[in-house]
């Protein structure tokens, strides 16, 4: 209500640092400051920022020409200022509720859970799919420079194969894509004690197989062009774009919400997110890869042979672990295929695996 009569407070006029003490009334949408020597100011009522109710702390107003009004007294000061028909927004009514603030909580929790689950992986592929070639080409030769320096070294296997081993898989692709669509592929092979029988496609259509891998399966040159046509998989969908787009995207999740400083805890839930990601991926290039062999006139079932080779050497490499005390087993990448789990899960699909299946 207007005319709820003036208060004393203290005036900083913005020139001098030294308060004065002065009546403050409000009439109509203007606000009057008076001195006790007579001097008196008005200011618009919209022009003024008024201070927001808290639970502790004085109360300060900042004057459109630069001055300062301090009351020391918060309580009087809001009885004054309410009585004289003033109104605090919306915004500040629900910060000095606590029911409002649970309810903002939690719908900033189910907001956070939403991005993550289904807002992050949509917009990482969106995103993935919308990267140019050229971009997607030069990621994946900065990629593959990056790991030539930590973890591949020049492969050992004769030229010859390494040919046999291109013709043949560039033989399956032609079969599979007889319309000549198949997409942008190349082959390298090259050693890798630290990341052992592996194989994982980069951005750009980059397709690394280590000779270890190669060796695994010297006897089965089917399961090896198998498990090309499954890196070849996530070379069609980008999943090695759509990966490292989404752990980005996570990472400044995290930051958002943890602030600035947790740039290192931010890159603890992006790894998690990842590599659970990959599964949904590798089955899907799994069902492509059996595609791509059925369609060659390649029985899927080759594959099985792969996998419980890997299960053999993966339990040979615990025994051995716990033999020599070890903890750790070496590199592991997200996009190589040696890191994901559930072979045997994988060993029954492809041997269950029909042409009219799902």
């Amino acid at each position: 209500m207007e005319g709820a009569g003036p208060i004393a407070s203290r005036w900083f006029d913005g020139q001098s640092p030294k308060a004065r003490a002065v009546t403050l009334r409000i009439e109509g949408d203007e606000l009057f400051v008076r001195a006790e020597d007579g001097e008196e100011r008005r200011y618009p009522l919209s022009r003024v920022r008024w201070p927001e109710r808290r639970t502790h702390g004085q109360r300060q107003t900042e004057l459109p020409d630069g001055g300062l009004i301090q009351h020391a007294d918060a309580a009087e000061w809001d009885a004054w200022w309410q009585a004289s028909g003033q109104r605090e927004g919306v915004v500040v009514g629900w910060m000095q509720s606590w029911r409002a603030t649970l309810v903002a909580m939690a719908g900033t929790v189910v907001f956070l859970a939403a991005a993550w689950v289904w807002g992050v992986p949509w917009l990482s592929q969106t995103l993935a799919h919308q990267v140019p070639d050229s971009l997607d080409t030069h990621i994946g030769q900065q990629s593959l420079r990056q790991l030539d320096r930590l973890f591949l070294r020049p492969s050992e296997l004769p030229r010859k194969q390494q040919d046999d081993l291109r013709q043949r898989f560039a033989a399956l692709v032609e079969r599979a894509y007889p319309q000549g669509d198949a997409p942008h592929w190349e082959l390298a092979f090259h050693a890798s004690p630290v990341l052992g029988a592996n194989a994982f496609a980069l951005p750009g259509g980059f397709i690394v197989m280590t000779d270890e891998l190669v060796k695994l399966l010297h006897d089965q040159p089917d399961a090896i062009v198998g498990v090309l046509a499954h890196e070849l998989g996530h070379v069609e969908h980008r999943d090695g774009l759509d990966l490292m787009v989404r752990a980005s995207l996570i990472s400044a999740l995290v930051g958002v919400v943890l602030g600035d400083a947790s740039g290192f805890l931010a890159t603890v839930p992006a790894t998690l997110a990842t590599q659970a990601y990959s599964r949904d991926a590798e089955r899907r290039a799994d069902a492509h890869a059996a595609r791509l062999l059925h369609a060659s006139g390649i029985p899927p079932s080759a594959m099985v042979v792969f996998f419980e080779r890997m299960l053999k050497e993966d339990g040979e490499s615990e025994v051995k672990d716990r033999r020599d005390g070890e903890d750790e087993r070496g590199a592991s990448l997200p996009i190589a295929i040696a890191s994901h789990p559930d072979h045997e899960e994988r060993i029954r699909f492809f041997r269950e695996w029909r042409e009219d299946g799902p």
